[in-house]
């Protein structure tokens, strides 16, 4: 598969985990938590932790295929090239769900998403596991594609999100992100969405709005 064939297939993907695999996700908190945003802090944590992990498994891996071709590697091709093609050809070598259980872990320590001990994040299983193929997947691309940085009190800015349609369309400031925006370098490729809200007293108050 040509490079471009491969990165439309990632973002069709990452396109349907935004409009089923999020909802699927949702359904399945809201049997615990009532909250719903709550439930979509949750999630898009999860998402930017399934990122993280992923980018470092890759990072790892592409590591050790260095450390295996080299010994075989002669002639004048570029390595580089044959280090990147060989990781095309075995993206399914990525142990994923060890990068599942590593992005649970880290959710149970942030602080922004603390909840009763009946909860178990092990729920969101399938939909983690599918962030990290997805994530993982497209560090191989050329150039690589990843999340924009999102922090709840930035203001907002129309060209990463979309507001979600309980904002204040007329609010200048992001209460809480619901979505990642993909970004290519410094370009936006896909818009993330984000719920803006006047009167909010901040951060500190939203992470308590959502421990309770």
């Amino acid at each position: 598969m040509s490079s471009m064939a491969r990165k439309a297939t990632l973002l069709s993907r990452f396109s349907d985990a935004y409009s089923q695999a999020r909802l699927d996700a949702q359904c399945l908190l809201r049997r615990c938590i009532d909250r719903a945003e709550t439930v979509q802090r949750i999630i898009y944590i999860a998402t930017v932790e399934a990122f993280h992990v992923a980018k470092m498994a890759f990072r790892h891996f592409k590591i050790r295929v260095r450390k295996m071709l080299t010994p075989s590697h002669v002639g004048c091709n570029d390595f580089e090239s044959t280090v990147s093609d060989y990781i095309v050809c075995h993206l399914d070598l990525y142990d994923s769900q060890s990068s599942v259980t590593d992005v649970i872990r880290a959710m149970n320590v942030n602080p922004k998403i603390s909840f009763p001990p009946e909860v178990d994040f092990c729920l969101l299983n399938s939909f983690i596991q599918e962030i990290c193929c997805i994530a993982f997947a497209m560090q191989s691309l050329e150039p690589p594609l990843d999340i924009a940085f999102g922090a709840d009190g930035e203001v907002f800015n129309d060209c990463k999100y979309r507001r979600s349609y309980d904002s204040d369309f007329t609010a200048p400031l992001v209460f809480y992100h619901v979505w990642p925006a993909l970004m290519e370098n410094d370009c936006v490729v896909m818009k993330g969405e984000a719920v803006t809200k006047r009167g909010f007293l901040g951060f500190s108050a939203s992470c308590n709005s959502v421990s309770q």
